[in-house]
């Protein structure tokens, strides 16, 4: 059973991973067994999201309609649960279980329960820009992978084991307290030379880096900070982002999405709408939407100029912990407390994918999600210690790996300056050859066994462990040169890793 919203702030706790192995009994392999099967029959089920009809569903179930304490999202958990029970003992294993909605209070009959949000003319626009804008981009990545695909195998082994060995030379080279809270969120800005960190006391700190320096306090949430976003092309002098327009994206406790600017320490707007928690927050890689995951187990889609909301989509059964999208701009994917990852085609809006395969998925929250530059490729990171790989052309996972021994917080690809999309992708050598990329070729990874880690994306192997923080990671992320990686925990530090002769991968 995943944690109801009630221990919504799991994440704020350590765990422990349950132990597994061949000395497990067979008694509790087969209770684990039937555990995901379980589960995997329960995310099949649409329960109305009306408390109307819920409390109807209950009663014609001959159940009470409400327990004392118990709030809209509980009951309506209960009736998924009492859905699960009836669907098991019946023997019915198909997606498609029969669940007719019930009857209003009235007595009139309503539609079918749809999980798609009905949407206006604004988000019809959106969706058009959205395909106009990641068509391109789709042609330009496959474009560079096909000449990719031409690379010898023996050229990408003698590649990547020289960016091993720069990866192993990794070690801490600077720590800074940024407040009097533990640090929630570290985030690189697009030219690498600055920090943003969100703390448990809603201060979002601007820090310069290497030398760690406060630049700026921004004042506006009144609860934890748990998402930051910088806006694509910010900060960067070729981009059209002007320091006094949007450059940064933040979500609080408060459950609002403040809107800031580099030029004073208020918001220039506020996304409001959320009944909870936002706990990530994510731009479009146009820069003209901002996504924001939620604990009210819904993620929203804003327009950035119009400050308005285009999408309100559900389909979690528990709190929405993290969204991301991926390079093209086609699709977005979603996962949290229900353990359960979903990708999402945002020029249709349909899910095309579910990250929960048969024994493959997560059995605890999902606290951290991020797309590869290859456009097909999603990692989530999950409290049961465990990185996963999912491939959307496969519709399934594709890898993964037993990444701390406690929960995993946050999870971040390397995306380079030769990324396809997002840099300048790599020529050919003096026998017009292609040359190999650098940019996902490793991921990083924050925990709560206090520790950094560092993977190798071709066999998953742990190439460094990096050690310093004296509490949980909280957050982790790699700058676009490979020069840094920053992190930040509950030990109130933000934390800086790099070579010793602060080279990056591009010098």
């Amino acid at each position: 059973m995943v944690q109801s919203l009630t221990q919504a702030t799991a994440l704020d706790r350590d765990y422990e991973i349950p132990g597994a192995g061949a000395g497990m009994a067979p008694e509790k392999a087969s209770a684990l067994l039937s555990q995901f099967e379980r589960r995997r029959l329960a995310a099949t089920i649409a329960v109305p999201t009306d408390d109307g009809r819920v409390r109807s569903r209950l009663r014609e179930l001959g159940e009470p309609v409400t327990l004392f304490g118990e709030g809209l999202v509980d009951r309506r958990d209960r009736l998924r649960e009492l859905l699960t029970e009836k669907a098991q003992n019946s023997g019915q294993d198909k997606v498609d279980v029969d669940m007719k909605d019930a009857a209003s209070e009235d007595g009139a009959e309503e539609q079918e329960e749809e999980f798609y949000s009905r949407g206006g003319p604004e988000l019809l626009e959106a969706r058009i820009q959205i395909a106009q804008y990641s068509i391109p981009r789709a042609k330009k990545r496959i474009d560079f992978q096909k000449k990719e695909a031409t690379i010898p195998l023996r050229t990408h082994i003698k590649f990547r084991k020289e960016l091993k060995e720069r990866l192993k030379a990794f070690e801490l080279q600077g720590s800074q307290t940024a407040g009097d809270r533990h640090v929630s969120m570290t985030r690189f800005s697009p030219n690498g030379q600055m920090i943003a960190t969100g703390n448990w006391g809603g201060q979002v700190k601007l820090i310069e880096i290497p030398s760690l320096e406060h630049k700026q306090t921004l004042r506006g949430h009144t609860g934890k900070v748990s998402g930051i976003a910088w806006r694509p092309g910010s900060t960067l002098p070729d981009h059209n982002v002007s320091p006094d327009t949007v450059n940064l994206a933040s979500g609080g406790a408060e459950g609002q999405v403040h809107l800031w600017s580099l030029t004073q320490d208020t918001p220039i707007a506020t996304l409001s709408g959320h009944s909870q928690r936002v706990c990530r927050v994510e731009f479009h890689p146009s820069g003209k939407y901002v996504a924001s995951a939620s604990e009210d187990t819904s993620w929203r889609l804003w327009d950035v100029e119009t400050t308005t909301e285009l999408l309100l989509q559900e389909g979690h059964s528990r709190g929405v912990y993290t969204v991301s999208f991926n390079t093209d701009g086609s699709l977005l994917a979603s996962a949290g407390l229900d353990s359960i990852g979903r990708i999402w085609d945002l020029r249709s809006g349909r899910t095309v994918m579910i990250l929960d395969g048969h024994l493959d998925g997560h059995i605890k929250p999902i606290y951290g999600l991020d797309w590869g530059s290859d456009g097909h490729r999603v990692l989530t990171a999950s409290a049961d210690g465990w990185v996963k790989c999912w491939d959307v052309r496969k519709v399934q996972r594709s890898g993964g790996v037993g990444a701390h021994s406690s929960a995993v917080a946050d999870v971040r690809w390397f995306k380079g300056l030769d990324d396809p999309l997002l840099g300048v992708p790599p020529g050919e050598d003096d026998k017009e050859m292609q040359l190999p990329k650098k940019s996902g070729t490793f991921f990083v990874s924050a925990g709560f066994d206090h520790k950094v880690n560092l993977f190798s994306a071709d066999d998953w192997a742990l190439v460094q462990s990096l050690s310093g923080h004296t509490g949980p990671v909280a957050s982790v992320d790699v700058s676009q040169d490979g020069k840094w990686i920053v992190s930040g925990g509950h030990d109130r530090t933000v934390k800086l890793w790099g070579r010793n002769d602060s080279s990056g991968f591009y010098s």
